[in-house]
């Protein structure tokens, strides 16, 4: 089996979510943990612990010129992607980069015309097509379960926000957090992949009187290209239950998927019910077809091109100016 020197830039949550992918027996190939990036002295002392072999840096530039990289894991703070990668395609080295893909969709334009240039593998962790409750949702629409379809609504709401599990500094700042970054962005690649490209007609943002919070509030009308609306409704900090919905009308009936993966259906008139969706149809994880794609084997991965197109929607909800 071929072996893949996989290092690592961020040690967070979806860094160290990143090392449990790896030591899957299940990717087409061994992954060699050959190098970790952090700026955390706490949590380079954890990854040594586990991975004694592997070097670490503070400091990235000095990871990417020492080390023989076969494949590059991007996980700081969305400030800093363009930063990270722009150095890394520079040096032609695939990268697999967290979403959002930058800061603005010109640091995404950039960074998607610098790894063309480079012509190697680039590679967005958007995971939410190869989930089994979205692939049961293409199905069904493949087959016309509801009809032409009619309208799209998503839901974001969250009690508390930044959630418990999701303490960081920046998460709750306005440069780079705030739910629509770090939510949002998820469904609207998932809309752009399964319905069609999306064009932001009316956004209108509710920020804190603090200059630097993030979004309290959004309400947006988007439409498709073949004219669907799209109404995104989204709000933080009140009393009731976290939501994060898509709904789909049809002509025919509804599909919904209920908070990321309870996928519902009905005909007209008619209740949303439970429809299953088998695990055996999950693709996941994605680092199984980022590796397949290196190895030049078929691959089912999102590119930097994916995140460009995400981008320009994130920034024209961001700034209504924009849209």
């Amino acid at each position: 089996m071929t072996t893949i020197r996989m290092a690592m830039i961020g040690l967070g949550k979806m860094g160290n979510h990143m090392l449990e992918q790896a030591g899957r027996n299940d990717l087409g190939a061994s992954i060699e943990i050959v190098a970790a990036c952090d700026t955390d002295e706490a949590g380079l002392r954890a990854f040594a612990d586990s991975y004694p072999g592997a070097s670490i840096y503070t400091n990235f530039k000095a990871l990417l010129d020492e080390c023989q990289i076969d494949l590059l894991y991007v996980a700081v703070p969305p400030k800093v992607h363009y930063q990270v990668v722009m150095e890394a395609l520079q040096r032609k080295i695939p990268v697999f980069c967290e979403k959002p893909l930058a800061n603005s969709a010109q640091e995404a334009a950039e960074m998607l015309a610098a790894a063309e240039s480079a012509g190697v593998m680039h590679a967005v962790h958007f995971s939410m097509p190869h989930e089994p409750a979205v692939l049961k949702l293409q199905q069904l629409l493949d087959q016309r379960t509801i009809g032409s379809i009619c309208k799209i609504e998503l839901i974001l709401q969250f009690p508390q926000w930044p959630r418990s599990w999701q303490q960081n500094e920046w998460i709750t700042g306005r440069e780079q957090g705030g739910f629509i970054l770090e939510v949002g962005i998820h469904w609207i690649h998932v809309i752009q992949n399964v319905f069609g490209s999306i064009t932001v007609l009316r956004s209108e943002v509710d920020y804190p009187e603090d200059a630097l919070g993030c979004e309290r509030e959004v309400h947006a009308d988007m439409r498709l290209d073949d004219g669907t609306r799209v109404k995104l409704k989204g709000i933080s900090h009140f009393s009731g239950e976290e939501r994060v919905s898509m709904i789909v009308y049809g002509a025919e009936g509804t599909l919904a998927l209920e908070n990321w993966e309870e996928l519902m259906g009905g005909a007209i008139g008619e209740p949303l019910m439970p429809i299953e969706t088998p695990e055996s149809m999950s693709e996941l994880p994605v680092l199984k077809h980022v590796i397949a794609r290196l190895q030049g084997k078929p691959g089912r991965i999102y590119d930097f091109s994916d995140g460009y197109r995400a981008q320009l929607v994130l920034e024209a909800l961001r700034s209504p100016k924009l849209s």
